[in-house]
């Protein structure tokens, strides 16, 4: 059995509401809870199959966990099953995750070991270990791959200067969980600094750890014995943040996202902005009126503008996806520029035999020339190819003419929970079938 989407375009969606947790944050602070054999009580988890996975791989692993409502539980890991990692069960498992990687750091603080197993995930390039691995080494670890794993080892972690080749989010959560529990101070410089980092950094405050730093690249972690249990809440999802506001221009529709996190959201609502949409900030809400137009914003010397990814601060890659099918309704022209992946912009296809206007150029650019909402674009059937593109061509098909199938849903859910339910409540004509 599979799951596909029908979506019936052309329904202007209106409503109320309010973003799950964020994904990206949701896995790093799990992972977090192997460092400590106390309890540590974690809100606003995202109820979506990557997250539910992780969860899934930390019971197995021997993690006592309570689930006390749908967004809420209790991690606490007494007791960690070490040869679960060279199980078939867990190979399988990580196979599908990404962020199973965020393992190793923990495990290496508890236990002096981890099992690093190639990571699952989204197929939009090469997304290389190298960050992780030589950042880890840095700290006393050694490692040597076998059969499809890297086994890592550690006689005792040492604090050490580590100058980072990417600004690596994940890279960065992995070496900061490490670095905790490391005998004397790390210093990583050159490390991601996202919000999601950020709230990583403060929960393992509130857990006895000595960070400083925390919103910098420039990151000073004193290491200690041992971390105790706290409480923790999720920020908002920033990417279902800006998808949100996508599909409610790109439908011509009014929505209203509450308890936003605005504080949080970076570029994002200038970003958008720049596309034309109106956007009113009303304390932690984020209010989107109807528009029959939006209208690009040139740059200041009259040239076309660009819309491009870059490490935080800069503009997530993560809604680039989003920005392109947005901009296919704008009036007017920009080129969006997908710098950290390279294969992020190939399910375009599908927007162009939809009638959109795009030029892709090469792996990494596409000029995208706006209907101005003068052509509708088209429904057809089409394949969730990742987590973002899917939900980029869920709004093209919300907003086109006629009734859109889309199949691969498995993709959307692993990032969004409950999509087709909470659009149902906006408004909009969709409906999940199974088939066999």
């Amino acid at each position: 059995m599979s799951t596909v989407l029908e979506v019936t375009g052309g329904e202007a969606l209106q409503g109320r509401i309010v973003p799950q947790g964020a994904k990206n944050e949701a896995l790093q602070v799990i992972a977090a809870t192997l460092l400590t054999r106390e309890a540590v009580t974690i809100h606003n988890i995202p109820n979506i199959a990557d997250v539910n996975l992780m969860i899934d791989i930390l019971r197995e692993l021997g993690v006592d966990i309570k689930q006390h409502d749908s967004h809420q539980y209790t991690f606490q890991a007494r007791d960690i099953d070490f040869e679960y990692l060279r199980s078939e069960s867990f190979r399988k498992k990580s196979s599908r995750l990404r962020g199973i990687v965020l393992l190793a750091g923990p495990l290496l603080a508890r236990m002096g070991k981890a099992i690093m197993a190639s990571p699952g995930g989204d197929k939009i390039g090469r997304r290389r270990l190298d960050t992780h691995l030589l950042g880890l080494q840095r700290l006393g670890v050694t490692f040597q791959y076998r059969d499809f794993y890297y086994e890592l080892h550690s006689s005792g972690l040492k604090g050490n200067y580590v100058l980072l080749d990417e600004p690596s989010v994940t890279g960065t959560a992995n070496l900061i969980m490490a670095a905790v529990c490391a005998k004397g101070t790390t210093t990583l410089y050159h490390a991601a600094c996202e919000p999601y980092v950020q709230q990583l950094c403060r929960m393992l405050v509130r857990m006895g750890a000595r960070i400083q730093g925390i919103g910098s690249n420039l990151l000073t972690i004193e290491g200690v014995n041992e971390l105790g249990g706290c409480t923790h809440h999720i920020l908002p999802d920033m990417i279902e943040i800006g998808s949100f506001i996508g599909m409610a221009a790109m439908t011509g529709g009014e929505i209203r996202i509450c308890h936003a996190g605005v504080a949080h959201l970076g570029q994002i609502p200038d970003k958008f902005r720049q596309l034309g949409i109106e956007l009113i900030i009303e304390q932690d809400d984020i209010f989107v009126p109807r528009q029959a137009h939006y209208q690009v914003r040139h740059f200041l010397d009259g040239s076309i503008p660009t819309i491009y990814d870059h490490p935080w601060p800069g503009f997530t890659p993560d809604l680039l996806s989003i920005m392109l099918v947005v901009a296919t309704q704008a009036r007017g022209s920009v080129l969006i520029h997908q710098k950290m992946f390279e294969s992020r912009l190939f399910f375009v296809d599908k927007l162009i035999d939809m009638g959109a206007r795009i030029i892709l150029c090469d792996p990494h650019r596409a000029v995208v020339i706006g209907l101005d909402h003068e052509y509708p674009l088209r429904a057809i059937t089409m394949t969730s190819p990742d987590i973002r593109a899917g939900v980029a061509l869920l709004i093209a098909a919300l907003s086109a003419e006629g009734t859109s199938t889309i199949y691969n849903v498995e993709q959307i859910d692993r990032g969004y929970e409950a999509i087709d339910q909470r659009l149902q409540a906006l408004g909009a004509h969709i409906r999940r079938i199974e088939i066999s």
